[in-house]
């Protein structure tokens, strides 16, 4: 990518010591070519903002919320492009080949395609549901690492204060400025949250909180029932 195009990405952490150093290890040739890693944390208790401080450009501690903390992780940025990764995502290996793309279009914003890390044929479908959804729809959830040119979304003021879908929020801010740049090689996520849950649960849980959410239901209202569905775990 060029030298005058700098890329932040900003990963929100909570509890991550398991996987933060090998996600931030990955990174580790972003962080050589010029580009930024931060990581925003939320109030760990199990030491992650210790372990990812020697292998980011900077730790921010922030209240506890991915909203706030992907905020404030892009208030202390320096890119061009703001891209909000998730600590259980990995970026495909061209990453900043598809990025490049991008920053020479006249897109505003983007996303990549997603896969779930799981073996089960029923993770390739929900992948493929996600992002034919998302293709078609033109919002992107927070699985998929969105990117964003700094300056519009400063412009947005960045992503809304709520408990929860404060990505589909922002996805529809955007869409007023055009469609996403979508990016088909995969981002890939750790399945867990699928296998733990179940995967048809899940599915339909999400649908669920999201067909509430375009009825009005307060976003408040949306973490507390799914809060209340992750505990109660799969039948």
């Amino acid at each position: 990518m060029s030298g005058s195009v700098v890329v932040s990405v900003i990963i929100p952490v909570l509890q991550e010591a398991a996987t933060i150093e090998s996600l931030l290890r990955s990174l580790s040739c972003w962080r050589d070519l010029g580009h930024e890693v931060i990581v925003v944390d939320g109030g760990s208790a199990d030491g992650t903002a210790e372990l990812a401080r020697p292998l980011c450009d900077r730790v921010v501690v922030s209240e506890k919320g991915r909203a706030r903390q992907m905020n404030a992780g892009a208030a202390a940025a320096r890119g061009d492009i703001l891209l909000f990764l998730h600590a259980d995502t990995q970026l495909p290996a061209a990453a900043l080949d598809h990025l490049q793309a991008f920053a020479g279009s006249d897109r505003h914003w983007g996303r990549f395609d997603v896969r779930l890390s799981g073996q089960r044929p029923l993770f390739r479908l929900i992948a493929l549901m996600m992002n034919s959804r998302s293709r078609l729809t033109g919002i992107a959830t927070g699985d998929q690492a969105m990117f964003v040119r700094r300056q519009l979304f400063q412009d947005l003021g960045g992503f809304r204060n709520i408990a929860l879908m404060e990505d589909i929020e922002l996805s529809r801010q955007l869409l007023r400025a055009g469609r996403p740049f979508c990016i088909a090689d995969p981002v890939v996520t750790d399945s867990r949250r699928w296998e733990q849950q179940g995967p048809w649960r899940t599915i339909v849980l999400m649908w669920r909180l999201r067909w509430k959410y375009w009825r009005g239901v307060s976003p408040d209202e949306l973490a507390r029932l799914y809060r209340a569905d992750v505990r109660r775990g799969p039948s």
